[in-house]
Formats: structure tokens, C-alpha cells, sequence
């Protein structure tokens, strides 16, 4: 999940979106939970662009959009981990 800003700077049908964000997810246990802090990672996969270059293909990926109706999740990337006492 990550905000968008419509503009006239870049191409249609073209998104950019920036790197950076910690990974948030709404629910880690679950392998296709929502990412909730607009990690793009992802979206790609993590593997070298070639068995010669071994380059990132991260910068690279096709995706739909679409606007988000629901009550926001809240952002907890930036709070402590749980820990389980022993």
C-alpha cells in the first residue's frame, strides 16, 4: 500500500515509486498479507536480471492500481518487535 500523487511529470500509465520504505506487513504469518508501508519490494522478485550480470531487475515490474476505499491500517514499521518470554 503506498499514496499517490497524480501529475503531469510523468508519463502516462508509467508509476514511479520510491525505494526505502521499512517492510510493514498486516500480517506476517500470511505470505501474501499487505505490505502497509509502500515497500516495493514487494512487487518484484529478488533475483539478478541475468546469470551474466547478476544486475537487479527490481526497477522493473508491471502493476494495476487502484484506489483504497478502507479504513487505513496503522503504520507500525517504526514500533519495537514483539518478544515471547522463554
Amino acid at each position: 500500500m503506498a499514496g499517490a500523487i497524480v501529475s503531469d511529470e510523468v508519463r502516462p500509465g508509467v508509476v514511479q515509486l520510491a525505494t526505502g520504505a521499512w517492510y510493514d506487513s498486516l500480517d506476517p504469518a500470511a505470505p501474501d498479507s499487505l505490505e502497509k508501508h509502500g515497500n516495493p519490494n514487494v512487487l518484484t522478485r529478488d533475483v539478478g536480471a541475468s546469470s551474466l550480470s547478476q544486475g537487479c531487475s527490481a526497477h522493473t515490474a508491471h502493476v494495476e492500481i487502484e484506489r483504497w476505499t478502507g479504513e487505513l491500517p496503522p503504520v507500525s514499521a517504526f514500533q519495537p518487535p514483539r518478544f515471547v518470554a522463554r
